[in-house]
């Protein structure tokens, strides 16, 4: 009851010093001073009155603040009713910042939890590398080099893509915009897979295509590195082509296609499809983060496919004015 006393403080000397004009103007101008001490000490009994009843409703609307404190959950359901349109105001001010805490809570866990299914799945998918060269370490022959370097190889892809799937959900991101020589892009790529290709018997199709594009070397880089190793993955035998026709970069194969079905799907986040369902060591990662990285980009992309006819993954090469960075 103290803090209500205090907190009406000024109220109270205002009442008394408005009394102590009323006694001066009396005085001054000769009138009986005791008629402004009796109406004073009237005033002053409804005001006792007023302050004992006003204390006891502070007091109990305190009480149940502090309880609100600790049985408050999601909503503000728990608090007293407002009795001002200032504390009407505050409980307004604090429903906004509730909604904005649940949600700012409810993307993090949603982050969260996709952040620990995408490495739990990385876990599992990177052990079939490490398991394939223990195996070829524990034989009795000599390990062979080129199995031993091509599941290294693979390590080196997953390392690099959980990197990219970190730093692409950073709130802040490395992007230069740059121009840059499309070829020297696309030969990078080239020399990453020639090994796999040689291996698989495929042939590479690919002539200089004198372009330069605006974009970030680095994922730009990435992005046809997915493609590139997607395009052989899939491809049994035949060949891989890298060209650009109109203002597009193309990546085509003449592998097994993806059906019709899951074609519309293709890019989304987990999503495998039959070809994924098949390839037991497929996630549906590197399709959706090449996504991802060129609409940040700011080029299109689109996939035709159909089952065995090859896959024609394409590139815009010029960014859109719309892009979100």
């Amino acid at each position: 009851m103290l803090f209500y006393w205090k907190d009406r403080a000024l109220r109270w000397w205002l009442l008394a010093g408005c009394g102590a004009i009323f006694a001066l103007v009396f005085a001054l101008y000769g009138l009986p001073v005791q008629a402004v001490g009796y109406a004073a000490l009237l005033c002053a009994a409804l005001l006792a009155g007023y302050g004992v009843l006003g204390s006891l409703h502070y007091r109990a609307k305190h009480q149940k603040l502090q309880q609100a404190q600790h049985s408050i959950g999601v909503t503000l359901d728990g608090l007293p009713p407002a009795d001002s349109q200032l504390e009407q105001d505050y409980q307004r001010l604090l429903g906004v910042l509730s909604a904005e805490k649940a949600s700012a809570v409810l993307a993090a866990d949603e982050a969260q939890s996709e952040l620990v299914d995408y490495f739990t799945l990385w876990a599992h998918q990177i052990k079939t590398p490490i398991a394939a060269m223990s195996l070829l370490l524990q034989g009795d022959r000599p390990p062979d080099a080129a199995e031993i370097s091509e599941q290294l190889f693979q390590i080196e892809e997953y390392v690099g893509m959980v990197l990219s799937y970190l730093r692409l959900g950073s709130e802040g991101n490395d992007f230069v915009l740059r121009s840059y020589d499309l070829d020297g892009i696309l030969r990078q790529a080239v020399r990453k897979y020639a090994r796999l290709f040689i291996r698989k018997k495929l042939a590479l199709v690919y002539e200089p295509v004198g372009r330069t594009v605006l974009t970030d070397e680095k994922w730009l880089l990435f992005v046809v590195e997915q493609l590139l190793s997607n395009a052989i993955k899939y491809t049994p035998k035949g060949s891989v082509s890298l060209l650009v026709e109109g203002d597009e970069l193309l990546i085509r194969d003449t592998g097994i296609g993806i059906t019709p079905e899951d074609l519309p799907r293709v890019g989304e986040k987990g999503f495998t499809g039959y070809n994924g369902r098949t390839d037991k060591k497929a996630t549906g990662i590197g399709l959706y983060l090449c996504r991802q990285v060129l609409q940040k980009l700011g080029h299109g992309f689109r996939i035709e496919s159909a089952p065995g006819r090859g896959t024609t993954a394409a590139i815009g090469l010029f960014r859109s004015l719309d892009t979100r960075e």
